[in-house]
This record gives C-alpha cells, sequence and structure tokens, in this order.
C-alpha cells in the first residue's frame, strides 16, 4: 500500500471487487439517470443524489458502496444516507477512477 492509499483509502477497483463479494452489498451509484445511461459499472443500482431517500427505503438494511464520477457527490450521499440512518455506507470514490469495463442501458 503506498503512502497516498493511506490517506484515501483502497479506491473504486478494490471496493467493487470486495462489494461483489459480499452477497448483503449494493454498488450505489449517484450520478444521473443520464450518466448512468452513457456508462456505469455492471450491477450498479442508480439512485441520483437528489433522490438520494429512495435509496434509504429500498437498501438502508444493505452494505452501500456509493460512487458517482469524482467522489464528490458520493460523499454528499454518504452523508446524507448516514444523517438518515443507514449504518453501513461507504463511499468508494469516482467512476472516473475505475480500470473496469462499463456497460450502456
Amino acid at each position: 500500500m503506498g503512502l497516498f492509499s493511506r490517506f484515501v483509502g483502497p479506491g473504486i477497483n478494490a471496493m467493487v471487487a470486495q462489494a461483489r463479494e459480499d452477497p448483503d452489498a449494493v454498488i450505489l451509484d449517484v450520478r444521473t439517470r443520464e450518466e448512468f445511461a452513457r456508462g456505469h459499472i455492471e450491477g450498479a443500482v442508480n439512485i441520483p443524489l437528489d433522490e438520494i431517500q429512495d435509496a434509504v427505503a429500498q437498501y438502508g438494511n444493505k452494505h452501500l458502496y456509493v460512487h458517482c464520477a469524482s467522489g464528490a457527490r458520493s460523499k454528499r450521499a454518504v452523508a446524507a444516507l448516514k444523517a438518515a440512518g443507514v449504518q453501513d455506507a461507504q463511499n468508494i470514490g469516482g467512476i472516473m477512477s475505475w480500470n473496469g469495463p462499463v456497460v450502456t442501458s
């Protein structure tokens, strides 16, 4: 692990791999529907940031791995989720750092 990794965490690639190993995990993409349609991580669920309360009702008891384009919106989403009582939500960063394939819808 490099020095930079100690401050920013393992990153989106490692966290998606971790989520895929967890049957109670949801990879939550908080970008707009248009951004999501242009390309997203396979298996991700799209709930835009301005609709984040929908995620509480649907996935509040799951392990939420939250991302957006750069990590800024997902940071805000995680704060809102935790404020709403979600116990396990973490910001995994932005899809701009994703090394895997993207799918379109």
